[in-house]
């Protein structure tokens, strides 16, 4: 696996689960000092992200079989769900935040469900990413996803004990996800040739 792939795919990890990092802090710290919560939190975010990845690869196969000059268009997937995300990010300026867990005890089903639902976002980016990169790349793009979601629990933990940079991420995390995809998608576009 070369270096530039791991690159890759470790910022596009990290752009695409910003709010997997919030929402993991939350769990965090809702469940602190309740004995085993953080190895529930662990198994929960492996289980979701698995089904992620499982659901974006079975896409990507799919995508696959498309003709090649159509593998391009693709890119409108990132581009539509970042200009979505800019729009409930703009139409929602200005109310507070509500937290998407809920309190009590996180059990590995509740935070696989958080992850899974959380990640339409990720999907919609991985697929085409994933339908183009080819089977060598797509399986060290999900290696090393894989290997970064041990590293964004580690992270999420860290950030429960500190309430400022947990704040600081919800509340600008928002901004950062709709220019990324919109950049991403447009990156593809150009890239086919269709722009």
């Amino acid at each position: 696996m070369d270096l530039g792939l791991v690159g890759q795919a470790a910022g596009l990890f990290a752009v695409t689960n910003l709010d997997d990092l919030v929402i993991l802090a939350l769990f965090f710290a809702r469940t602190s000092g309740r004995p085993g919560s953080a190895a529930r939190i662990v198994a929960g975010q492996y289980l979701g992200f698995a089904a992620i990845l499982a659901f974006a690869v079975a896409a990507a196969f799919g995508a696959a079989l498309l003709p090649p000059a159509l593998l391009p268009y693709l890119g409108l997937l990132p581009l539509a769900l970042g200009l979505k995300a800019a729009w409930q990010a703009w139409r929602e300026r200005g109310n507070p935040e509500e937290s998407t867990v809920e309190d009590g005890a996180a059990g590995p089903l509740a935070v696989a469900t958080v992850t899974f639902a959380n990640g339409g976002d990720n999907i919609g980016v991985y697929v085409p990413v994933f339908a183009t990169a080819g089977t060598g790349a797509m399986t060290g793009y999900v290696l090393v996803f894989l290997a970064l979601v041990a590293v964004w629990c580690a992270a999420g933990r860290f950030l429960a004990t500190r309430p400022f940079v947990a704040r600081t991420l919800a509340r600008w995390g928002h901004v950062v996800l709709p220019v990324v995809l919109v950049g991403l998608g447009l990156l593809i576009l150009v890239e086919g040739g269709v722009l």
